[in-house]
């Protein structure tokens, strides 16, 4: 009797465990889009641009992702995105990403993770270098559409005319120092 339930609790414990770790870890092969992947893993599937051709994910969440072109997307920021994204998924982060950069101030800077909350809240995180950028997540839930050049208005003196509104020059000096005083 001793053995029966010694059995039966050891296939409960397998059979939650294998459940738990299937929820949280998709199958990749039973996936056809990396538009349906994002959200299985926890991720709004408007973190990538309506152009991508393919996607190949391994059993340990590397994936490599192949664009049409490299195009941008205005977000809160001005996002850039290489012809081939990679990186590590897992259930509500990216890792070690590579293909993906945004633009503070005058300058391209890397994004190496994105991250949600667990369990999920309205924001989401990007890291660019040694900082945490929060998000509203409402962005991201919608596919893109790529822009081919990164001037948004279509041309560069709008692009100095959205510079110039009053309160976006102070926004980007009080971030500028925000970064010098960390």
């Amino acid at each position: 009797m001793a053995f029966y339930h010694l059995f039966i609790s050891i296939f409960f414990s397998f059979t939650l465990f294998t459940t738990t770790f299937s929820l949280h870890e998709p199958d990749p092969d039973s996936i056809s889009t990396v538009y349906e992947l994002l959200p299985k893993y926890g991720l709004p599937s408007g973190l990538l641009p309506n152009t991508v051709t393919n996607f190949t994910i391994s059993d340990d969440g590397r994936f490599v992702v192949h664009l049409s072109k490299s195009c941008y997307i205005e977000f809160d920021y001005l996002v850039y995105y290489e012809t081939t994204i990679s990186g590590r998924i897992g259930y509500g982060a990216i890792t070690e990403l590579k293909g993906i950069q945004v633009k503070r101030l005058f300058i391209w800077l890397d994004v190496d993770e994105i991250k949600v909350d667990l369990p999920p809240s309205d924001s989401i995180y990007f890291k660019v270098g040694f900082i945490n950028k929060k998000l509203d997540i409402d962005q991201f839930k919608t596919v893109h559409s790529c822009d081919d050049n990164g001037v948004s208005g279509g041309s560069c003196g709008d692009s100095w005319k959205s510079f110039l509104k009053k309160g976006q020059l102070q926004g980007m000096m009080d971030e500028a120092e925000m970064l010098i005083t960390e």
